[in-house]
């Protein structure tokens, strides 16, 4: 039976079928425990964030880069939506990250000692309200968002 790896996600970005070496999406949750004498009696919700990071291989950073020369330089891109989308058997997992701004951490490293590819690192924040949604359910309450969608 076949299982979701990672060679099973394909990336969409802006309208770009992009191939991801890696990739990373963390969701910061800043719910804690309300407590009442120092005893749990409840949560509130905090607030939320999510980043990532893509390593992409020079083939890839170059399609990215194609729309950073459209949009005039590599800051003026504006955020996009990234779809991360497997299905390996009966096992389908569909995240997506709206809003997704783009920087460069790791521009280049290269070492002429190694037969290894070239990667390029490109952090990412998410900035738009949708935030995530996984397998079409979104993280964030339908009340979290009121007034900003």
């Amino acid at each position: 039976m076949s299982k979701i790896s990672g060679m099973s996600f394909d990336f969409d970005l802006s309208g770009t079928q992009i191939h991801a070496d890696k990739m990373t999406l963390d969701i910061t949750d800043n719910t804690t425990v309300a407590k009442t004498k120092g005893v749990p009696n409840g949560h509130t919700d905090g607030d939320v964030e999510a980043a990532g990071e893509m390593e992409l291989d020079s083939t890839n950073y170059l399609l990215v880069m194609e729309q950073a020369k459209a949009a005039g330089s590599f800051r003026a891109l504006k955020p996009f939506d990234i779809t991360s989308y497997a299905k390996a058997g009966d096992d389908e997992l569909k995240v997506e990250a709206f809003g997704c701004k783009l920087t460069i951490s790791s521009l280049l490293d290269v070492d002429n000692n190694s037969a290894d590819k070239t990667v390029h690192k490109l952090p990412f924040i998410v900035t738009d309200p949708d935030f995530v949604k996984i397998n079409g359910v979104p993280y964030l309450t339908s009340e979290e968002t009121a007034g900003l969608l």
